[in-house]
């Protein structure tokens, strides 16, 4: 007893001493934090005593490394900091050196040799500069302007175009190319927008062109870009979302507001994919518009990228036209593309619009989890919450594949949703979400009347329980075999149970549970 109460006292002692200790860490961490920012404080102030060249050097050095949209190579530091805003060339004498740049800032910044990148001693450093706007002056806008001022060079604008970009001579051309864009939407000056209309009148033959395009076209091309001289300045622009400049480019260009680039993207589709509400708004305005068109890689509209990638007010704007899809055209809207364009002058909006592989809109945002564009959706007459894509899958296929449990709720509030619909594979709902180990989904399906919890896939032969028991999701497995119309023993067309998928991938824990179902005709292992 007397050494029971001995222990007893050392394990309480032990842990009054641990929580001791890490409120005492804690505490260091408050104070070290707090001693953090006094220090950066003190280092900046050293940093503005420098004085002239120093002093500017180091705060825009510092300005450059928080505020750029990738970390930079220390040659397109050194460039980016010798240009002149507004000038027509590069001094080469004012091209400072690395070493020059880290003596200026006073050990805030540090080289990482092996990316040949310069960065932020600490993450600390990045969150007390974005917390103190102050320390610069217009820091986004003073980058656009730097980026285009590099852009308009002659010599930059004398450079060819080629298959692959070649930066040797040029080391600040692929950033200032893919980001001066972001640096003017974030903030517009109207030196910026100047400078941008010189870039601009000329965007096609131009280099910059040609790097943004390849940057961003493999996606949408399918891993093969075609000529850049298709993405015209109004592609670029509402690319980068900079409603002041795509005003003036809609009013010089009206007629060219359809043109499609090389992945067959319009203007509208750029801005709807991207999520920019000003420059769809204005194309929405325009009388020439064809809001419906297609992409060429995949068969998407404007209204069905912004749908599958969350971008809500642009679904809006899309829903709210005038121009939408009259509600009495009836189920050969499809079919009658060409009827209804010369009826109502190409300004229609399918919202209901099915892609290259049957999706729509609505099965776009369901996939991809965006609960209010499904909401949205659901509210227009001429959208079916229950198609089916080229696969099979329905919107509700695909919600619980991803783990979308807001959004499977929903929809199995919808009597016209079929909730144990199969793919061509024969997946269910049921199934996807056994597999992706979605309990909260499982559970939504199997307290809907329909759902068969024991369906067999045509192509493998696998059951929900056999795709929880193979990935390990011992919680589902539990729901699953606590149904009696489950069979524990079923075997898939490569002669596994779902015993020995948990066994083979090491899942002892599903082991112990499918055990415990054991039958006579169950393998043992």
């Amino acid at each position: 007893m007397f050494r029971f109460l001995l222990a007893f006292l050392s394990i309480k002692a032990i842990l009054e001493e641990t929580t001791i200790y890490r409120r005492r860490q804690k505490l260091d961490m408050i104070e070290s934090g707090l001693d953090l920012g006094g220090a950066y404080r003190a280092t900046l102030g050293r940093i503005k005593a420098q004085g002239g060249e120093k002093a500017r050097l180091g705060m825009a050095v510092l300005m450059w490394i928080s505020h750029s949209r990738r970390p930079l190579r220390a040659d397109e530091l050194c460039r980016a900091l010798s240009i002149r805003i507004g000038s027509n060339d590069i001094d080469s004498d004012d091209i400072p050196a690395v070493p020059t740049l880290l003596s200026c800032c006073q050990g805030l910044v540090t080289m990482d040799k092996s990316a040949s990148t310069v960065r932020l001693i600490h993450y600390t450093l990045q969150e007390h500069l974005c917390t103190h706007p102050d320390l610069f002056n217009r820091a986004h806008s003073t980058m656009a302007e730097t980026c285009l001022t590099y852009l308009n060079f002659q010599y930059i604008k004398n450079l060819s175009v080629g298959p692959s970009l070649d930066t040797r001579h040029a080391p600040f051309l692929e950033y200032s190319s893919l980001y001066w864009g972001t640096h003017m939407r974030m903030e517009l000056s109207d030196r910026a927008k100047t400078l941008a209309l010189e870039l601009l009148d000329q965007f096609d033959s131009h280099i910059s062109a040609n790097a943004l395009w390849h940057s961003i076209s493999w996606e949408f091309c399918r891993g093969r870009p075609h000529d850049h001289k298709l993405f015209s300045a109004l592609h670029c622009v509402s690319y980068f979302g900079i409603t002041e400049v795509a005003k003036i480019l809609i009013k010089a260009n009206r007629r060219d507001l359809n043109q499609r680039d090389g992945a067959g993207m319009t203007p509208l589709t750029w801005a709807a994919c991207r999520g920019h509400e000003g420059v769809v708004r204005l194309l929405l305005r325009e009388k020439h518009i064809q809001p419906d068109q297609q992409d060429a890689g995949y068969g998407r509209t404007a209204l069905c990228w912004a749908a599958g990638n969350g971008h809500e007010g642009v679904v809006k704007l899309f829903l709210g036209c005038q121009f939408a899809k009259p509600k009495r055209i009836g189920g050969w809207w499809g079919k009658a593309a060409r009827v209804v364009r010369l009826l109502f002058g190409g300004r229609y909006i399918n919202p209901d619009s099915s892609s290259e592989t049957g999706q729509t809109p609505f099965s776009f945002a369901a996939g991809n989890g965006h609960e209010g564009i499904v909401k949205l959706l659901l509210g227009r007459e001429d959208v079916n919450p229950d198609s089916s894509s080229r696969y099979g899958r329905t919107p509700l296929s695909l919600a619980a594949g991803n783990g979308h449990e807001g959004i499977v709720e929903l929809l199995l509030r919808l009597e016209d949703v079929n909730p144990d619909s199969s793919s061509k594979c024969g997946r269910t709902p049921l199934s996807w979400a056994a597999g992706g180990g979605y309990e909260g989904i499982v559970k939504l399906l199997l307290g809907r009347e329909g759902v068969n919890p024991d369906t067999t896939e045509t192509v493998c032969g696998q059951t929900p329980l056999s795709w929880a028991a193979e990935n390990g999701h011992e919680g589902i497995v539990k729901l699953l075999l606590g149904r009696e119309e489950v069979d524990p023993d079923t075997t898939s067309k490569s002669g596994q149970t779902p015993l020995t998928l948990a066994a083979r991938n090491g899942h002892d824990r599903v082991v112990e549970l499918l055990r415990a179902r054991h039958s006579p005709t169950y393998p043992l292992i």
